[in-house]
């Protein structure tokens, strides 16, 4: 088996064995990851423009807006109460962002949104690694990501 088969089947394998809050973990992981990505290629593309390159940034950010339209969809209004009320502005919020930041090449308006992310993954981390008797009840349902 080649390591690229090898590690597309760990990571299958980790996303269908993982419980509710490391999905979205791992979501927002990935949000980070794609945004950290288009930040640094906007940051190369100021200083030296190369063909294609703007091609990547737009398609780091598209991937982000996805995974926050993912988690967006997700939300749990009638188990969530108000944190998912609160999340659906965020997400919409973070959408729009990246849209007006990728049309006007603003990495200010990227990085913002990064930290952001970064920020609610780390929260999600924390309630994700409590014990359930430890976690609040509005953070263990505001996201249905069953599908």
């Amino acid at each position: 088996m080649s390591y690229k088969n090898a590690s597309s089947t760990y990571k299958e394998t980790t996303v269908k064995t993982a419980g509710q809050g490391q999905l979205i973990v791992m979501l927002y992981d990935e949000a980070v990851r794609q945004m950290t990505t288009a930040v640094e290629l906007m940051q190369h593309e100021k200083t030296k423009r190369e063909p294609g390159r703007i091609e990547q940034i737009n398609k780091a950010v598209m991937k982000t807006e996805e995974i926050i339209t993912e988690l967006l969809v997700s939300l749990d209004f009638d188990q969530g109460g108000e944190i998912s009320k609160n999340l659906f502005s965020l997400y919409t919020w973070f959408n729009k962002e990246l849209v007006e930041a990728s049309i006007n090449q603003d990495i200010n308006r990227m990085l913002t949104v990064k930290d952001m992310l970064a920020d609610l993954r780390n929260t999600w981390s924390a309630v994700a690694n409590q014990k359930p008797a430890e976690m609040p009840r509005e953070a263990a349902v505001g996201l249905n990501i069953a599908g």
